[in-house]
């Protein structure tokens, strides 16, 4: 059996924001259906320590060992593959060699992509005062630019009060954890990709 670590962007430099971070995906992951078979994640924080955590665990990687990267595309993907949209992205990027493409997932264009997906989970977390008609249409919004998606989430909750407004950090992974993958997977469509190769692999 593959043990697999995702090494995810997110959490800053906050050791709480990590903590949140793992918690956070550990619940979607549970919906998912990995609760037996749980990968392991890391919060990267930034997205060039995550990349660089990443390479370091590929190197170190025993073959029985599968790391992935998890980053946001930052913008939306028109390249074949993940790799490709990230080496025309980040071109300083320096790759591992043995990497497969199945090794890189993207959050298209970012994690708030994912939480605006799902309306059920938005309502639950924000309560009768989030303002759905803010939010996007929930068709073809991994083609969304990460500013428009963002904006509207922050819109949308705006009059949801101080402690229960969107923000980055905290209260995003609150929400990512309430997420439901089956929402999700129809919707978007790097999301379903990631649950797919998540069930190859465990």
């Amino acid at each position: 059996m593959v043990k697999v670590r995702i090494y995810i962007e997110g959490g800053g430099d906050s050791k709480l924001q990590h903590v949140q971070l793992r918690k956070g995906f550990h619940e979607l992951f549970t919906k998912a259906g990995f609760a037996d078979r749980m990968p392991g994640t890391f919060a990267g924080g930034g997205r060039e320590r995550t990349f660089d955590a990443f390479k370091n665990a590929v190197a170190a990687a025993e073959s029985d060992v599968c790391p992935i990267l998890l980053v946001d595309s930052e913008d939306p993907v028109n390249a074949a593959t993940a790799r490709e949209h990230l080496q025309l992205r980040e071109k300083k990027w320096e790759w591992p060699t043995g990497v497969t493409d199945e090794q890189i997932q993207l959050m298209v264009t970012c994690m708030e992509t994912w939480i605006i997906a799902d309306r059920a989970a938005l309502g639950r977390a924000f309560g009768p005062k989030l303002q759905t008609s803010a939010l996007l249409p929930e068709n073809d919004l991994e083609t969304r630019l990460r500013e428009e998606v963002q904006d509207a989430l922050a819109h949308a909750t705006r009059e949801c009060g101080r402690d229960k407004a969107y923000s980055k950090g905290r209260r995003s992974f609150q929400v990512l954890a309430q997420l439901n993958p089956v929402v999700l997977k129809p919707r978007l469509k790097h999301f379903r990709r990631l649950m797919e190769t998540l069930d190859r692999l465990l």
